[in-house]
């Protein structure tokens, strides 16, 4: 049974350790989407260090129809936040790169890409440390970006499932509509379960219990653990020979 309020204290805990061996004076700085994984993310850090601590940076790509969730957020929590509009970036690097088309795919990661160098970018001018926002789920099956969300100084969610955070999120006093949104990458209209094609509690079941009724699903799910753990690992490196 998994106990909230034991792994929310310790997950507030951790963070503080974490800045007090990484950077005693420094911020946490994280990138406010709307979602929930990033409201849960800044609300444990507030609990952790204290809202004069922490940044929010709202980054739209132009037209962005949920940025009232992430203001919704910030001004919940009372923290100090930056809105940066990546658009003319994300439309500069796409205008000038010549003599090649570019991927559907490309065009999808590249948004996340420019926003977590403009979390570079704001953490270097206020003495801060990034959190990475992702969850073990999103992690399980490689639902992140490489160089983009799926990086950070320091990670409070990555061992903790979707089902699991939702839960967090309710005792740190969150906003249902923030808690309970359906979670969408804002990149290409659909949401993360059309995406991939089973639901976050069917996941989260698996990934804990190893059950799961429907065949097609696990092998989906197996063949997206496998094929993206490269992003969780270390990049391979050449040794020379003594």
């Amino acid at each position: 049974m998994f106990d909230a309020q034991k792994v929310k204290d310790g997950c507030v805990a951790w963070i503080r350790d974490f800045f007090e061996k990484n950077g005693k004076d420094c911020s946490a700085v994280v990138g406010i989407s709307g979602g929930k994984d990033s409201s849960i993310v800044a609300a444990l850090c507030v609990e952790a260090l204290g809202r004069e601590r922490v940044v929010g940076v709202l980054m739209p790509n132009g037209h962005q129809a949920d940025i009232d969730m992430a203001y919704l957020l910030v001004n919940h929590l009372g923290i100090r936040h930056f809105v940066v509009d990546i658009h003319d970036a994300v439309e500069g690097v796409k205008n000038n790169i010549k003599g090649l088309e570019l991927t559907n795919q490309t065009i999808v990661n590249l948004p996340p890409r420019i926003r977590m160098a403009t979390l570079y970018a704001v953490s270097q001018s206020v003495n801060g440390r990034v959190a990475n926002t992702c969850n073990l789920s999103e992690d399980w099956v490689g639902y992140s970006t490489r160089y983009g969300d799926s990086v950070g100084d320091f990670s409070p969610c990555s061992h903790i499932t979707v089902q699991e955070m939702k839960q967090i999120g309710r005792l740190l006093g969150l906003p249902a509509v923030l808690v309970d949104k359906v979670p969408s990458d804002g990149l290409c209209g659909k949401t993360d379960e059309d995406n991939l094609g089973f639901t976050y509690a069917e996941l989260d079941r698996y990934i804990r219990t190893g059950e799961i009724d429907d065949p097609v699903k696990k092998e989906r799910i197996d063949t997206l653990h496998r094929r993206n753990l490269f992003k969780l690992e270390l990049m391979p490196s050449y040794i020379p020979e003594d």
